[in-house]
């Protein structure tokens, strides 16, 4: 019989051959023993030592239907609403949102395509909420509502630790939290500024039928605020600069890559984020994307900063939510919508706010878009939000044909509590506008009547047409305060009263020029550091006016 190391001599058994070859530094079948390095022997003996045999137990569930990015899980008694799940695939894993706690089952939305999944899969509880990474270097990116990258930029945090996690989900700010708004938010748009104001820290809903301005009118006022710098009340400085969210639900992704390219253009893209779920993304995706919108402009808002989000549109988030809710078997009501439609979009709006001076004195503005059908404001969904909101800037179609830009409708448009964020000079030039255009819209069907009428109420109807004529403004060219307050100071005390009202674009762009170049030490920058119409700029905007009168050629008003 063998033996590893060699043949025992007669009467030496293997026992003693073993020993004869440890002596030698020999294994027992005769290679060479390298002794094992120190530290490998102690970490070897703590290992044992701190060793202990304990029992783990895990629930694990299984997918038992899936389908319309909508996955039932059975063995998961212990999750939670909302609780992040984690569903084993063979390229890899994929997360899905808890939705629906039934007695048997739990209904769980997919954030990922659904084609990987299969019956059977298995599922695991992760403890943890939806939340999303945020940090400064998001300004200036295009990422999706789970925050991943989409604009080719690479990595968006190069220190991963310096980013924070917000929740998706979160309580609104509290009541003796907040304070009054009373700072303003400029949107560079006459007939807004003007006629219907906005706050930072207001919610201003913006509604009307597709095709008429309602994305314009926000990406003015998101490229505005490059330049939107002055007091907010007497005894601060400046106003500070505002952080702009933009999110896209639902969106086609050729509109989305025009918005992003005009922002760049413009220089806005500097302080923006922009939040893409267009309509190919999958119906849970769209449905978080508005809640990761506010996530990120509430960490700008704990940081002491202002920020404005748009939701573009919260129609298409609540037809996202309708399709979920339908899936999972959800009692449908009006319109097909589920019960807690109301819900959804009032604890996404009340995370709006302008905080106090004890928690930094920060804001999130919220600027939610809602698309009609034929100018119907009474449905299911505009109701809710307008009830919701502080205001609305609603846009009609007719006036939009009419080429009225922005159709912003005076009569039916109003913001609650931007007047008392408005600034001074604005409030004091534009108190009879809104009279005026309102008394002018009312008249306005008997113009074709205009023989038969008496000569005052003619001279309303050319009254209002020349106001609406001064509101007007092409799409992406916002105008600073400081320019607004002039022309339609002009306009309201009766300058403009002679000129062709064809011509009232030109003497606009003419006396901008004129004002830049003549006015501004003594009427422009005091307007836009003190916000404030004072007796001596008006008394040099009256100079002015009469001035450029005098040196410019238009055509007299017939």
């Amino acid at each position: 019989m063998a033996f590893w190391g060699g043949i025992p001599p007669h009467g030496q058994s293997y026992r003693a051959l073993t020993e004869t070859n440890r002596r030698r530094g020999l294994c027992p079948w005769g290679s060479t023993i390298k002794p094992m390095p120190y530290e490998i022997v102690e970490k070897l003996k703590r290992q044992i030592d701190s060793f202990r045999d304990e029992a783990k137990f895990e629930s694990v569930g299984q997918v038992i239907e899936c389908g319309d990015g909508i996955a039932k899980i059975s063995g998961l008694k212990n999750a939670l609403n909302q609780e992040l799940l984690s569903i084993e695939t063979e390229s890899g894993e994929v997360a899905a949102l808890a939705f629906n706690l039934e007695e048997d089952a739990i209904g769980a939305v997919l954030l990922d395509e659904a084609e990987k999944i299969t019956v059977g899969s298995r599922v695991h509880a992760t403890g943890r909420v939806l939340s999303i990474k945020v940090g400064a270097e998001l300004i200036g990116r295009v990422i999706n509502p789970l925050g991943e990258p989409l604009d080719n930029k690479g990595v968006i945090f190069s220190d991963p630790s310096q980013a924070q996690d917000y929740f998706i989900e979160r309580n609104a700010p509290s009541v003796l939290d907040r304070e009054p708004v009373k700072t303003p938010l400029h949107t560079g748009l006459k007939a807004v500024d003007g006629l219907i104001p906005i706050g930072r820290g207001q919610r201003e809903l913006i509604i009307g039928d597709r095709q008429t301005g309602k994305t314009a009118l926000a990406l003015d006022t998101i490229i505005n605020q490059k330049n939107d710098t002055g007091p907010p009340e007497s005894g601060e400085a400046s106003r500070p600069a505002v952080v702009c969210i933009y999110v896209a639900i639902g969106q086609k992704n050729s509109k989305i890559a025009q918005m992003v390219k005009t922002l760049e253009s413009r220089g806005a893209l500097d302080y923006t984020v922009v939040i893409a779920a267009p309509a190919s993304s999958p119906a849970a995706v769209q449905y978080l994307a508005p809640y990761a919108g506010c996530a990120v402009g509430e960490f700008f808002m704990d940081q002491g900063r202002d920020s404005l989000v748009v939701y573009d549109d919260l129609s298409k988030h609540a037809d996202a939510y309708r399709q979920l809710s339908l899936l999972l078997r959800r009692p449908p009501g009006r319109e097909a919508y589920p019960g807690d439609i109301f819900y959804l979009h009032a604890r996404l709006l009340e995370r709006a706010a302008k905080l106090n001076q004890e928690k930094g004195g920060g804001s999130l503005t919220a600027l939610p878009i809602i698309e009609t059908k034929l100018d119907d404001v009474s449905a299911y969904i505009p109701t809710n939000v307008i009830s919701i909101t502080d205001g609305q800037i609603y846009l009609r179609s007719n006036l939009f044909y009419k080429g009225v830009r922005p159709a912003v409708d005076v009569g039916l448009s109003i913001s609650r509590v931007g007047s008392a964020a408005q600034t001074q000079a604005m409030k004091k030039v534009a108190g009879r506008l809104r009279l005026e255009l309102a008394q002018f819209r009312e008249l306005e069907a008997f113009v074709q009547f205009a023989s038969d009428l008496d000569e005052a109420t003619k001279n309303k109807i050319k009254r209002g047409q020349l106001l609406t004529e001064v509101l007007k403004q092409t799409d992406l060219n916002p105008m600073a305060l400081e320019y607004q307050v002039p022309l339609i100071y002009a306009a309201v005390k009766g300058f403009l009263d002679e000129i062709n009202i064809s011509q009232i674009g030109e003497f606009e762009n003419k006396f901008g020029q004129y004002l830049e170049a003549r006015w501004r030490e003594k009427i422009l920058e005091p307007l836009k550091q003190s916000g404030n119409l004072t007796d001596e700029i008006e008394k040099y905007l009256n100079e002015a006016i009469a001035e450029f009168k005098t040196i410019t050629s238009l055509t007299p008003n017939p």
